[in-house]
């Protein structure tokens, strides 16, 4: 069991009030908050070791170098990768998602297939469909029912020898989905094609074990996971890493230039182009160490029986509909009330110092698929209470009937 209160003694934001009223923070799908440990230090960083990474022989710049890769171990351990140089840091999961996409523009041919799913996040669609304009290939939706789950039979009707590749999220951001991602993973690789799991809403709630998965791409971002803002993770297969060529080129991805012609560094480096974001690199390997002490089987559990309580207590409410009812879900509620516009709703709360999120949620497709212009989303994590629950129930109660 939890102490959550404890571990809300760790979050300083969890303390302030906002217009007035204690804060609860109900937008954890956007980005979590960030505990002291690492608030810390990101502080400690610039106040002690502050230099450039893998290029000066000075102490401070062997001191950066070596909290940056100890980060990387770090990170390869979390996820189980093979090798500290499949893990690649990006700035966050859409730089992540682009570098693959761009490596496959190289290895597409007109009629190739790229297949996505109807539950994904516009980072996840975007830049395959630049891809295909780039290459001619042809991009595919696996379809999505209205529980919000990917009809696998349609996903087995559209792979074939013409996919290259499947992108597809662990859990859906817009209606916490939890997908059936090793079963996809399999029956990808039986048509020989490769697969891209994008992670961002499955890290704050599990752990991925990309060796047992068996995935040739994983990505998520740092402030997901209570790390900083513009940093990421892409892990990829050596193999893979090694076929698909660099996305940006500058310093540090080389290992010779000269005006005829430039050699590229190994792994991890070929896509490390520029001074990177060092203390983002470090301090999250600082928040993966404070999530794995709180240890991800508590925080599933507890995050389960908010979710299950939470869906208790808003389907208390008349005219309440839920999206995503799917049977495994993650600890996201997005609903909308009768006729009420969710931006409104959205507002009024907000006053009563409660933050989630309205909108569409960079997943329009999933809207477009209800025939709404978006949702009431609320994301819970670990360091949420039932008394916020509470709370927010009977905001939206209030602000119901000042709507109605």
């Amino acid at each position: 069991m939890l102490d959550i209160q404890k571990i809300r003694a760790d979050f300083p934001i969890l303390t302030q009030k906002v217009n007035g009223k204690p804060l609860v923070y109900f937008d954890n799908g956007a980005t979590s908050q960030k505990p002291k440990v690492v608030i810390d230090e990101i502080t400690k960083y610039y106040e002690e070791i502050n230099a450039n990474i893998h290029r000066g022989v000075h102490t401070l710049s062997q001191l950066a170098t070596d909290a940056y890769e100890v980060s990387r171990g770090k990170i390869q351990q979390h996820i189980k990768a093979k090798f500290a140089h499949e893990v690649i840091f990006t700035s966050g999961t859409t730089h992540a998602i682009n570098i693959v996409a761009n490596g496959f523009a190289a290895i597409l041919n007109k009629g190739d297939e790229i297949l996505v799913s109807a539950l994904e996040h516009h980072s996840n669609i975007v830049p395959w469909q630049m891809l295909c304009q780039r290459t001619g290939a042809t991009l595919k939706v696996i379809p999505m029912n209205e529980k919000g789950e990917l009809m696998m039979s349609k996903y087995d009707t559209l792979l074939s020898s013409k996919t290259k590749i499947v992108a597809v999220n662990h859990i859906s951001n817009a209606l916490g989905t939890i997908n059936p991602i090793k079963e996809m993973i399999e029956k990808a690789h039986q048509v020989g094609a490769a697969i891209l799991i994008d992670g961002a809403q499955a890290t704050p709630h599990l752990k991925p074990d990309v060796k047992a998965l068996d995935c040739d791409f994983y990505v998520f971002s740092g402030h997901k996971i209570c790390g900083p803002t513009g940093v990421g993770i892409l892990y990829g297969k050596e193999e893979w890493l090694n076929k698909l060529p660099p996305y940006q080129g500058g310093g540090e991805m080389i290992a010779t230039v000269t005006f005829e012609k430039t050699t590229y560094a190994d792994l991890p480096h070929k896509f490390e182009a520029g001074t990177p974001n060092i203390e983002g690199g470090i301090v999250l390997g600082t928040a993966i160490d404070y999530l794995n002490e709180v240890g991800f089987e508590n925080i599933a559990q507890y995050e389960h029986q908010l979710l299950e309580y939470a869906t208790t207590r808003l389907l208390e409410i008349e005219g309440i509909r839920i999206y995503g009812t799917s049977k495994e879900k993650a600890s996201i509620i997005s609903f909308n009330i009768g006729g009420i516009h969710p931006y409104d709703i959205g507002t009024i709360i907000d006053k009563l110092g409660i933050a989630v999120r309205t909108g569409h949620h960079c997943a329009q497709p999933i809207m477009d698929f209800y025939k709404i212009p978006g949702t009431i989303r609320a994301s819970f994590a670990f360091y949420n209470t039932k008394e916020e629950i509470d709370i927010f129930v009977e905001a939206i109660k209030k602000a119901k009937m000042m709507l109605s």
